[in-house]
């Protein structure tokens, strides 16, 4: 007969060891930091084909199942054979979802790379006019007031200057260089080419393989943990999914209008620069909080060298763009798909841009919202099994809890 004794000491030591090797792991992982990032940026340039076919199959994950579900709802009537139907289905599915991404692709390759680098030429070969422009109007606004222009203009012709050297030294020759290496297809490029193109051929397994992969994690899941357990990591899966899905889909979706606007309207205001600027207002609409911001500081600046005047009305412009997109089309896109305080939505794109830059400060929000809900629900757990109140309010105005009674004893007002 066995001893209980015995198995129970035979457990703490296992979890003794457990403990003791995680510590000297984390230990080695604070001591040897650059070490370890730099294996783990080795194994993503290795992965980064997979990488790149994830995050495809998720953008296109939408249309494919909307068109695999229309074509399954056609063949209903001519095809009986349910297996032949989900066949066909997805070949079509999988023929659209290509077709929409190379269109996408193709269509802004065509469109915005010729008509930025033509934008950034001309910008270097006007450049001089510009300033001259904005200091003969600089100049005209201050000639009323002597002592302020002598502060001034100064401190602006030391900024011309350096803004030049800057331009014509690193800005424009840098752009020029990146336009040269990609028609000429140096080694770089060649790279991100066959990576994309890799994981073109990726998401297509990914699409048609999502049911099984999803399958035989649940199967993983179910074997490794207990049921509990395993049901509480599906649920919290289903939920990122939901949220990641609902909120990148609807940001895009909402930046694509704003840039689309934007073109229309400074089309319409003759303001210079067009696409350039527009296709920097939508990118960096993707960024919520910060990303109005981040756009409209450079195409401001932009448009300040040719008028100081049309800089005033694109800046005005862009505040009531923010202010409708903010209030109007935003929410009406996104609707609640977060869920997270506003301070909280703030906290997550400075700690997550910090740490991953721009794709940091795009995912922040949707990655934040799911650990909130995560430590949110924990935290009610644990407070339930100690027959405590889960409510946020019972805690405004509280001095202390009774251990014995669980009574709750509020603050005395002075």
């Amino acid at each position: 007969m066995k001893n209980p004794k015995f198995k129970q000491y035979i457990y703490w030591g296992v979890t003794a060891l457990a403990v003791i090797a995680c510590s000297v792991a984390f230990g080695f992982f604070l001591s040897r930091f650059d070490v370890v990032s730099n294996a783990f940026g080795k194994l993503a340039g290795i992965l980064m084909p997979i990488i790149y076919g994830g995050v495809l199959a998720y953008l296109m994950l939408p249309i494919y199942n909307r068109t695999l579900s229309r074509t399954e709802e056609k063949l209903r009537r001519v095809v009986k054979t349910e297996h032949t139907r989900r066949g066909i289905g997805k070949m079509a599915a999988t023929i659209v979802s290509l077709a929409v991404l190379l269109s996408i692709v193709a269509g802004l390759c065509w469109m915005i790379i010729p008509q930025i680098y033509d934008s950034i030429l001309g910008l270097q070969s006007s450049i001089e006019g510009n300033v001259n422009n904005l200091t003969q109007w600089l100049t005209k606004l201050l000639e009323d007031n002597p002592s302020l222009e002598h502060t001034i203009m100064p401190l602006y012709e030391q900024m011309v200057e350096k803004f030049q050297v800057w331009l014509t030294t690193e800005a424009v020759p840098n752009a020029s260089m990146l336009f040269n290496r990609v028609s000429t297809g140096i080694l770089s490029v060649f790279t991100v080419v066959k990576n994309i193109l890799i994981g073109m051929i990726v998401m297509v397994y990914f699409l048609n393989m999502k049911d099984t992969l999803c399958a035989q994690s649940k199967k993983i899941l179910y074997g490794l943990l207990r049921v509990k357990d395993a049901n509480r990591i599906i649920g919290e899966v289903r939920f990122a999914h939901s949220v990641f899905g609902g909120f990148i889909t609807g940001k895009l979706l909402d930046s694509l209008i704003i840039g689309i606007m934007c073109f229309f309207a400074m089309k319409f205001l003759k303001m210079p620069y067009v696409l350039l600027v527009s296709v920097i207002i939508g990118v960096t609409n993707v960024i919520p909080f910060f990303g109005p911001f981040i756009g409209a500081i450079p195409s401001a600046f932009l448009i300040l060298l040719v008028s100081p005047m049309k800089c005033l009305y694109f800046l005005i412009f862009i505040l009531v763009l923010q202010q409708f997109d903010g209030n109007i089309l935003g929410p009406k896109i996104l609707g609640g798909s977060t869920g997270l305080p506003s301070f909280w939505v703030l906290f997550s794109i400075l700690l997550f841009g910090g740490l991953f830059g721009f794709v940091g400060m795009v995912i922040a929000v949707p990655a934040f919202a799911v650990i909130y809900r995560s430590v949110s629900a924990y935290i009610r757990g644990a407070l339930v099994k100690k027959n405590l109140s889960g409510r946020t309010e019972d805690y405004m105005e509280l001095d202390y809890i009774d251990e014995e009674e669980k009574v709750y004893v509020e603050l005395k007002k002075k």
